[in-house]
């Protein structure tokens, strides 16, 4: 008899309203999430996320890159944290701080990015800019990305995407609206298919087994 995924311990990382660690803390409890936020790290002592965190009655600690003397002071930091709590993998949710990848978490911190990549990310896009270039671009479908995050901003093996239609009355928050519902879909999906060993990275790209 095959074992089923494993329940995985979670880091989740923000920077701003919390939306995505809410959408993860609502699923770990009903059970169609294979993990529990465990740790929520946020870049900013203000970010809304934290009083998300503390509601949902989760650990949560503001670690400003700031403060920090170097990058790879803060992200020296940032790992310490993860492993002192026993984390399986990390989630990058709106997180906008730069955080290189230490070579012992290569392939276990995921990112999701608004628009689908390699179109539309990078240094500066995040939030409404990413939608309102969509928008400027004319293109007809826009979507999410979730993937293994690498040293460069938006970038890394991809794990999985959603698309959604963009119509030319669209706003840019029509467009946000939008993708954040697949968003909500698609993360949660990356998490289970990684609990369930699914996940193959191969010269760069992710293959999803059976």
């Amino acid at each position: 008899m095959s074992r089923g995924p494993r329940r995985l311990r979670l880091g989740v990382l923000v920077s701003g309203t919390g939306r995505t660690l809410e959408n993860f803390a609502a699923l770990a409890r009903d059970g169609s999430l294979h993990g529990e936020v465990v740790l929520v790290i946020s870049s900013s002592k203000q970010a809304y996320a934290l009083e998300r965190a503390a509601r949902l009655g989760l650990p949560a600690f503001a670690l400003p890159p700031g403060s920090f003397p170097s990058e790879a002071a803060f992200a020296a930091e940032v790992y310490r944290r993860l492993e002192a709590a026993r984390v399986d993998l990390a989630l990058l949710a709106g997180f906008l701080a730069r955080l290189p990848i230490a070579e012992r978490w290569r392939g276990r911190v995921m990112n999701i990015h608004p628009a689908l990549l390699p179109g539309f990310g990078g240094k500066g896009f995040f939030g409404l800019r990413v939608h309102e270039a969509v928008r400027a671009a004319g293109v007809k479908v826009s979507g999410c990305t979730v993937h293994f995050a690498d040293d460069e901003y938006d970038h890394g093996p991809i794990i999985l995407q959603r698309t959604v239609p963009v119509f030319f009355e669209d706003s840019a928050e029509d467009i946000a609206h939008r993708v954040f519902e697949q968003e909500e879909v698609a993360y949660p999906e990356a998490v289970n298919l990684y609990a369930a060993e699914r996940l193959r990275l191969s010269d760069g790209r992710v293959q999803v087994l059976p």
